[in-house]
């Protein structure tokens, strides 16, 4: 059986690699970014020096022969499904008996005008961080539109070469619209002290370009022009499928799929950051953006592929990132505001760059979820305690058996416990007194 996957990220590897440590069959991967499967999440470490490309790569090139797995660089632009055949844009044609579509995304754009300006781009692809080279040679200023994970990274990079910043987000505070108020601000305030200029409440407007074609500013919505030679749009991405469009695939923000991962053609599926579930859990995203949920649904999608069906399941919710220099992790729901039979606890830290927040149920006390900043905590104690609905007494009288900061660390532990005694048994009338007390 020949299975074909079209995309070298993090999902389409781990599948092949996951088919291959359980059958024979012939494995075919193509990508048109890059020859070899390398850390996405790396490429930021090369633009600012750090690394070079070939430091991303988790496997030597030899290891993809050694493992009978073959694969093509090319741009597949068509799909016959009915014949179950791949055309690519040199118009090589490539059968299948099994594919797997693993496109990944692609970074937004809203119709701005002078969006395809020389010195305007996203950065999502190995070739984006070569053009990002390029475009930033010689600059002295430039705009972010849009805040987020990628917005931040890419101000870390343009900082790290002396480039003036200026960083507009639509909302009151950097990335809002998924952390609570106390953490956003929190953020905030830690890139302006890296003399980043977040703009809050601001939306681009227009692009506006020399005589040469290139950008030398840009105008807002309230009409502040602001000059740059370069405009990064971060405002988010989107899964990777215009190819994919007016054919016979259901497809809607992604390509629709079930919790098997498949998709409404026989034989053909799809994960990843191009994917959505038809019937989301409840609170759950239907497109699942991250690197370790796609890690996750590959090793599902081999299983199914290779004889025994398994169901995607992701478990308790987690996502690590750093903004700057302030490593963030969350594990739970954990969203802007807490549900409605939830309460929240929050301590912040008085140098302004360390906090913990915990989410728990009214009701019993359950755990539901953590936000760390500046904290180091283990994903397995806190999916453990979150599983289990651990009594957050418990969780709090017990946080530093999850801490694994560098050695020499102050240990906030005793700290945190007397904020959560002062919030939670001193003032809090929805609660009889002392019901959540830790020590």
């Amino acid at each position: 059986m020949r299975i074909v996957i079209i995309g070298n990220g993090v999902a389409g590897i781990t599948t092949a690699r996951y088919i291959r440590k359980m059958s024979d069959h012939e494995i075919l991967v193509i990508s048109s970014e890059s020859d070899h499967f390398f850390s996405r999440t790396a490429l930021m470490y090369i633009y600012m020096g750090h690394m070079k490309y070939e430091h991303t790569k988790p496997y030597e090139d030899w290891f993809w022969a050694k493992n009978r797995i073959d694969l093509k660089n090319a741009f597949v632009d068509k799909i016959d499904f009915q014949n179950k055949t791949l055309f690519t844009a040199n118009q090589e044609q490539i059968s299948y008996d099994k594919l797997v579509i693993a496109t990944g995304s692609k970074p937004n754009k809203f119709g701005w005008p002078g969006q395809n300006l020389l010195g305007v781009q996203g950065l999502y692809s190995k070739q984006d961080v070569e053009l990002m080279e390029e475009n930033t040679k010689g600059i002295k200023e430039a705009v972010i539109v849009g805040g987020g994970l990628i917005g931040i990274e890419m101000a870390e990079m343009l900082n790290s070469r002396n480039i003036k910043v200026n960083f507009l987000i639509r909302e009151k505070e950097y990335w809002s619209n998924i952390l609570p108020k106390e953490e956003a601000i929190l953020v905030g305030k830690h890139i302006a002290e890296h003399h980043i200029n977040l703009i809050n409440e601001t939306e681009l407007q227009e692009i506006i370009s020399d005589d040469n074609g290139r950008v030398k500013s840009i105008i807002t919505k309230a009409g502040k022009e602001i000059p740059c030679q370069f405009v990064g749009l971060t405002a988010g991405v989107s899964p990777n499928i215009d190819f994919l469009k007016n054919t016979d695939l259901n497809t809607d923000k992604g390509v629709l799929v079930t919790e098997y991962l498949e998709t409404n053609m026989p034989d053909v599926y799809a994960l990843g950051d191009c994917a959505q579930f038809a019937n989301p859990k409840e609170n759950h995203p239907a497109v699942e953006q991250l690197w370790y949920t796609a890690k996750m649904q590959g090793k599902a999608l081999a299983q199914t592929i290779c004889g025994k069906q398994t169901i995607y399941n992701r478990g308790i919710w987690f996502n690590s990132a750093k903004f700057l220099d302030i490593e963030y992790q969350t594990y739970g729901m954990m969203l802007k505001s807490p549900f409605e039979d939830e309460d929240s606890f929050y301590w912040e830290h008085q140098n302004g760059k360390i906090c913990v927040r915990a989410n728990f149920s009214k009701a019993e006390g359950a755990l539901r979820g953590f936000n760390f900043f500046g904290i180091r905590f283990r994903q397995t104690i806190a999916d453990e305690w979150i599983r289990n609905q651990k009594p957050i007494s418990y969780c709090i009288s017990n946080l530093n058996k999850g801490f694994f900061d560098p050695e020499f660390s102050k240990n906030h532990h005793q700290d945190i416990v007397k904020s959560f005694n002062i919030q939670f048994n001193n003032h809090q009338a929805k609660a009889p007194k002392k019901k959540f007390l830790v020590w």
